[in-house]
């Protein structure tokens, strides 16, 4: 069985997969000091509250945080017995062309969410990941991945805006009930939720002017669901799409090696 591992900047994600489903998912804190032992401890003890049987044979790791790498690679390793696949290292190949300037090191999420957003619907896609950072990643007719855009993410946009200002309170994103907000609360979240709804709407009406073609719009990341309430904001959701996207690259190295 696989064991897929997604590092992002805040929270990194553990699935099981058995070869058609995923068995499991937990998600830790993006910890670099975080070693081998500790990670092992916390996840064998997760799988089995949840009864989850795996006979994990195989390792793929997908990391935005170059220092987590090395003690999942001991991971992987010392507990299950194999070299893992590690996406944006030379011997892992992709089933997608990457085509950017010459020497431009692309986000490995990035990458694999493009192969998963191509292997799901096909090309011609952007696709919108609300992480830390608010990506946007430009997919080709034939799956390549072709650029993109990064904006600041919602939490960090909050964040931001707390500790620069004083007088502003730290409040939790939801859609609010008016645009005009009557308290200061909802004005921050009025702010916060419209003024990144016209973010997407901007920026990707302006990559389909640029490229002069009707393109689907994919949202997935935390708090997609959120932004999903706006309608004809996105043309589909995937909550799993990282992971759907590892599991492909898994397979592809597999058949190809």
């Amino acid at each position: 069985m696989l064991l897929a591992i997604d590092c992002g900047n805040t929270n990194t994600v553990f699935s099981v997969w058995d070869g058609e489903r995923f068995l499991g998912t937990w998600r830790t804190s993006t910890e670099w000091q975080r070693t081998a032992d500790q990670y092992y401890v916390w996840l064998s003890t997760l799988m089995r509250f949840q009864k989850v049987e795996a006979d994990i044979t195989d390792v793929i790791i997908s990391s935005t945080v170059p220092r987590v790498v090395f003690n999942l690679r001991v991971l992987a390793d010392r507990y299950f017995n194999t070299r893992p696949i590690v996406v944006g290292k030379p011997e892992c190949r992709l089933p997608v062309d990457v085509r950017v300037d010459a020497g431009t090191a692309v986000g490995p999420d990035r990458l694999v969410n493009t192969v998963a957003g191509h292997d799901l619907y096909g090309g011609d896609l952007i696709i919108v990941d609300f992480g830390t950072a608010t990506t946007f990643d430009v997919v080709a007719s034939d799956g390549a991945y072709i650029g993109g855009v990064i904006a600041p993410g919602v939490n960090l946009s909050l964040e931001a805006l707390h500790n620069a200002a004083a007088a502003l309170p730290h409040v939790d994103i939801s859609k609010p009930q008016a645009v005009i907000g009557t308290n200061t609360v909802a004005c921050i979240q009025s702010g916060i939720f419209w003024g990144y709804v016209g973010l997407v709407r901007e920026i990707c009406a302006r990559i389909k002017a640029e490229r002069d073609r009707d393109m689907r719009v994919i949202a997935t990341g935390g708090l997609a669901p959120l932004f999903q309430q706006t309608v004809d904001l996105f043309d589909a959701y995937q909550d799993d799409l990282t992971m759907h996207g590892l599991t492909v690259i898994y397979t592809y190295n597999k058949d190809t090696a």
